[in-house]
């Protein structure tokens, strides 16, 4: 009964030689595919990625642009930048807590620097959008505190809300002056059409 296993188990492995038919291992494999598609989900929305970052470069290049063809060169131009333009080494932003938070930001900054690039400034309106301006201001000094919290104390609940409400603001207080200005601009066409007339 002392017989080594190893030594039994050789033997039998000798005895017996199993044989695969021809092509079995492409059967299988093409099965395996077929009910396991390779997908990365990595691909699936890398082109939502990239549109979201040509509007973001569009609407940035198209804000500049427009405020420096109509700003004036002896006013004071209130500039509010972005904080994922900012981003200094080692720390984290709100796109690199998740995914999914991530292309909320990704949302909210493209909608807000498409709002800033559709502003229409004119010197009648001028004073109605630097106080905007200074407001905007104003919210991003506080994102930025919010993003420094969020590298100080880290991640969570309140802070991510609380950035989240941030950008809701900013993009809320964009369309008020959108509104307004439309509705200063409506103002000034029935008072020259009633002039007309």
């Amino acid at each position: 009964m002392a017989q080594d296993l190893r030594k039994l188990f050789e033997k039998e492995r000798k005895k017996q030689s199993f044989k695969m038919k021809e092509g079995h291992e492409e059967r299988f494999l093409a099965r395996l595919e077929e009910a396991i598609p390779q997908t990365n989900g990595q691909n699936r929305f890398a082109w939502l990625r990239i549109a979201a970052s040509v509007i973001v470069l569009i609407g940035i290049g198209a804000f500049f642009l427009l405020r420096n063809d109509v700003s004036d060169p002896n006013t004071k131009n209130t500039v509010v930048e972005q904080s994922s333009d900012q981003k200094t080494e080692g720390a984290i932003s709100l796109g690199d807590l998740s995914p999914d938070l991530q292309k909320v930001e990704a949302y909210y900054v493209a909608n807000i620097n498409m709002e800033l690039a559709n502003l229409e400034i004119s010197d009648d309106n001028k004073a109605l959008v630097d106080g905007f301006m200074e407001q905007l201001a104003e919210l991003d000094a506080e994102y930025k505190k919010l993003n420094q919290e969020l590298n100080d104390v880290g991640p969570n609940d309140q802070t991510i809300t609380a950035l989240i409400k941030n950008l809701q603001l900013r993009l809320q207080l964009l369309q008020k002056l959108k509104t307004k200005l439309n509705q200063l601009k409506s103002s000034k066409n029935e008072q020259e059409s009633n002039h007309i007339i």
